[in-house]
């Protein structure tokens, strides 16, 4: 999941870096993904408004990654296990992928400089 640092109710009143940020981290986190877990592909999604699913005031995107012969985005998102592996493992492996990333270093080049 990726959720702006300032609580926003729609992607209109996010600024223009916001957005960049945004989308970067979606960029990077696809990479992480298709590094670690390789999947075959991925669902992602924006929750905006409460009947949207995020909530009162804020918005997010989810990045679901796919595999052939899994089930649909619905019940992956209804809580449904479908990855054989303990969940401690796949966060093991995303942490050290995430914090080996030269992308998010500050200075580097192709690297976000905050």
């Amino acid at each position: 999941m990726i959720v702006p640092k300032r609580h926003s109710l729609d992607l209109d009143q996010l600024h223009h870096e916001e957005l960049e940020d945004l989308f970067f981290l979606l960029k990077t986190s696809t990479q992480v993904l298709k590094k670690t877990l390789k999947p075959h592909g991925f669902n992602i999604g924006i929750n905006i408004g409460v009947v949207g699913g995020a909530g009162e005031k804020h918005i997010h995107f989810h990045i679901v990654p796919r595999w052939t012969g899994d089930t649909n985005f619905m019940p992956v998102l209804g809580e449904t296990k479908i990855i054989p592996e303990y969940l401690e493992n796949t966060y093991q492996q995303l942490h050290s992928a995430f914090g080996d990333l030269s992308l998010l270093k500050k200075g580097q080049k192709g690297g976000r400089k905050k």
